[in-house]
């Protein structure tokens, strides 16, 4: 839908993208069975996540307010995935060979 309304859009100069966060702290992920959202900030801070942390609000927003801001005029019909680069790492590699 993103990719299609960002064509439709795009002659009255409108862009249309879309924002996935990965795993984020004060989100749904706070209303899980306790032993899950533990074992889910465990798997972050294993190595799947560069980062290693859980994103917050604040890391979200400013992907938003990225996208919003004028700088971003040129983009359109894209998904940024506001993840901490754990959509980088490959599941089917061990993490020591992922790691540097």
């Amino acid at each position: 839908m993103c990719r299609y309304f960002a064509v439709a859009l795009a002659p009255r100069n409108i862009t249309v993208n879309a924002v996935c966060p990965g795993i984020t702290d004060d989100s749904i992920v706070n209303h899980l069975p306790p032993e899950l959202c533990a074992s889910m900030l465990a798997w972050l801070r294993s190595g799947w996540g560069p980062t290693r942390r859980a994103g917050t609000p604040a890391d979200v927003g400013g992907a938003v307010a990225a996208l919003c801001s004028a700088d971003a005029q040129w983009i359109t019909g894209q998904t940024i995935a506001a993840d901490g680069g754990a959509s980088l790492m490959n599941p089917v590699l061990p993490l020591d060979l992922q790691r540097p």
